[in-house]
């Protein structure tokens, strides 16, 4: 989960098993509390359905899902840019390039480093004008 600057909130790597509505239920548990002031949630429509109505009734979100455009060849979809964005951050670290880790909680670490190393590096950058 990212933020609108595409900042990295949180990070849940599960099994290949899990579908992706599903595993989005096991973050929304793990993070209800920590972020009381969220209100809006966007996704792609892989999240459409019971997802919503769950969201709602839980902890009081709205889902708004990015239904992709009809037109022909690429076009930015809205909101969709700010994750994809975060993805080619990441995959500067070298890590990121293949799936190399075994467990989910070591992926879950990896995402978290390459996001701090790149968050100080963009303080670092600030401090230097």
């Amino acid at each position: 989960m990212v933020d609108t600057l595409g900042l990295l909130l949180t990070v849940l790597v599960h099994t290949a098993d899990i579908q992706d509505r599903d595993g989005a239920k096991l973050l929304v548990e793990q993070i209800k509390c920590v972020l009381p002031r969220l209100k809006v949630v966007f996704a792609d429509g892989g999240y459409a359905g019971q997802l919503i109505e769950w969201l709602s009734e839980t902890v009081g979100w709205t889902l708004t899902i990015v239904k992709r455009t009809a037109g022909v060849g690429f076009q930015v979809m809205p909101k969709r840019w700010i994750v994809e964005r975060t993805f080619a951050w990441l995959t500067h670290c070298r890590r990121h390039s293949r799936d190399y880790e075994e467990l989910p909680e070591t992926s879950e670490a990896l995402n978290y480093i390459s996001m701090i190393r790149l968050m100080t590096r963009r303080a670092a950058r600030r401090q230097e004008c």
